[in-house]
């Protein structure tokens, strides 16, 4: 690693669907555990909500690093919202792979209410690969339109 990636910081935009993953990150916070403070949460309805032009939109203005997390398959408040993110995130991931875009900067988990360990976990292991990588340079500035 060199001089300049031991002190930055990646930015990793957290999109949590609300009744599972975003309980799972406040109860890490009540439970005071410990993980990087490199994540910016977007609490969102659900995790099938989450569009992919958001995706992109996010590394577009900055985020090194995107995580969708979302209630485990079976268990979404909404029946079947995780399994149209499973199927979303298989094809997000080939696009973003062929923009240019290393596959760890991208990534899905399903973490449940109960799981504030897990979310500590993920948001620590997600902070390390993209310390790795270095800064996002793909998609930064990519977009002329109005915001």
């Amino acid at each position: 690693m060199s001089s300049v990636n031991a002190d930055w910081k990646p930015l990793i935009v957290g999109f949590c669907c609300n009744w599972c993953s975003y309980a799972g990150a406040d109860l890490a916070g009540i439970g005071r555990m410990s993980y990087p403070a490199t994540i910016r949460i977007i609490r969102v309805p659900c995790s099938g909500r989450v569009n992919p032009h958001f995706v992109i939109r996010a590394f577009q203005k900055g985020a090194d690093g995107v995580l969708v997390a979302g209630c485990h398959p079976g268990d979404c408040h909404y029946s079947t919202g995780n399994f149209y993110t499973r199927r979303r995130y298989l094809l997000m991931q080939r696009l973003l792979e062929y923009m240019g875009i290393e596959p760890a900067r991208f990534q899905v988990r399903w973490i449940s209410a109960a799981e504030g360990a897990k979310f500590a976990q993920v948001v620590t292991q997600m902070t390390e690969e993209i310390q790795a990588l270095g800064p996002n340079k793909k998609l930064r500035g990519g977009c002329t339109c109005n915001e």
